[in-house]
């Protein structure tokens, strides 16, 4: 923690002009030196005095705790960024992760305590918001908030950013096996690769995944129907499930956790709905020099894609609020950030982290996509009551 020098400089500047000045207070006079006037003496701690009223009070760290607790999607930082944090700032991190924004609910809700950190994505926010498991926060306070891109700030789902800042940004789409006979001809550029079994037929035996993610594949669904992500027509809901319903066979997994370690890189599906950042890394884990080329490909599809963008937030019942504030500016920092980029492959709203941020990923436009793809975009939001609805189509799609 920073000191502050000057006021232990005065404080030994008064003890000084104490010792050495005459009188009882002040011990025996020195041999040959005349006592200082009291006048003289007062005179002179009035000036240091009035030099301690004026000074500058420089603000010091917070104190920080010994540890903070830490709850992040699965493989979505460089733990390097971690360890560079404990030792720097002597916290120890203690982190977990989960595996979908309805997991990381559930467990608060369920009266998980001890969690100081978490990173809901965006209508998730709103709702927890509602619930009042976010503290607020003053982004003001934040010595990088002035990193992050205005495109992210005062975000529908928290206006103000009032309890979250942005982490990482990307879209939801279609990954498919680059070289595959049928895609080569065939670019899934359409959610029809997910639904149709006109369409699924064609490689279905050798294996789709979807996100096992309730309004992510409901809203792909209802993109493909021709619906917005956020309907909340129960007619609409109900005709996105059946529509699921009807491709589920043809699919081999629900995973959202780990597909692109488990099933896109050792080829264990040829195709998958995944986010932009997950298809990214498969691609550069089967990146072969020879061939200058992945074994993953990314399509956004023509009738929409959802927008999406994780948040850094603290949780009401932190009761280490100033160290989790400390932590969250350490992440908007322009280097941390980019170096969170360049592990994830997913876009970083943190403007001033460009500079860092890897060639290659600034210049992907399946990672930082062109105007004319983002007008396509949907945010996620919270769906209010309808929240219900969902959950009883969910309940029928995974039973």
């Amino acid at each position: 923690m920073r000191k502050n020098v000057f006021w232990l400089f005065v404080i030994f500047l008064v003890i000084a002009i104490s010792a050495c000045g005459g009188g009882p207070a002040g011990g025996p006079e020195t041999e040959g030196e005349e006592a200082a006037p009291a006048e003289e003496a007062a005179d002179s701690n009035a000036e240091v005095e009035s030099e301690v009223e004026d000074a500058e009070v420089v603000p010091s760290e917070p104190e920080l705790a010994a540890e903070l607790s830490v709850y992040n999607w699965d493989d979505y930082i460089d733990e390097e960024l971690l360890t560079a944090y404990e030792e720097e700032y002597g916290v120890e991190i203690i982190y977990d992760t989960f595996a979908s924004n309805e997991d990381l609910l559930a467990k608060l809700q369920a009266g998980a305590t001890g969690y100081d950190v978490i990173f809901p994505s965006d209508y998730m926010v709103s709702q927890m918001i509602e619930l009042g498991l976010l503290a607020e926060i003053d982004a003001a306070q934040l010595e990088n908030w002035g990193n992050i891109s205005d495109e992210f700030k005062d975000a529908p789902f928290d206006p103000g950013n009032q309890h979250c800042v942005p982490y990482q940004w990307g879209t939801t789409g279609i990954g498919y096996r680059a070289g595959h006979p049928f895609f080569d001809e065939n670019p899934p550029d359409s959610w029809a690769y997910l639904f149709e079994p006109e369409i699924l037929e064609q490689y279905a035996d050798e294996g789709i995944n979807v996100l096992n993610d309730q309004r992510e594949l409901i809203g792909a669904a209802l993109l493909y129907l021709g619906y917005g992500v956020n309907d909340t027509d129960r007619a609409h809901l109900e005709e996105a499930r059946d529509l699921i319903l009807t491709a589920k066979p043809y699919w081999k997994t629900f995973n959202s956790e780990d597909y692109d370690d488990t099933l896109l890189v050792p080829d264990e599906v040829v195709l998958s709905q995944g986010w932009s950042g997950d298809v990214a890394t498969a691609y550069w884990n089967t990146y072969e020099d020879d061939t200058e080329d992945g074994n993953w490909y990314y399509a956004i599809p023509s009738e929409g894609a959802v927008k999406w963008l994780d948040n850094i937030c603290i949780v009401t019942s932190s009761e280490r609020y100033d160290t989790a504030l400390h932590f969250v500016n350490f992440l908007l920092g322009a280097e941390n950030g980019a170096a969170i980029t360049n592990y994830t492959y997913y876009a970083s709203p943190n403007e001033a982290a460009k500079e860092f941020i890897y060639p290659e990923i600034l210049e992907d436009d399946s990672i930082y996509p062109s105007e004319e793809v983002r007008d396509g975009l949907q945010w996620l939001e919270e769906v209010g009551d309808a929240i219900f609805d969902y959950d009883e189509m969910w309940t029928a799609i995974k039973g």
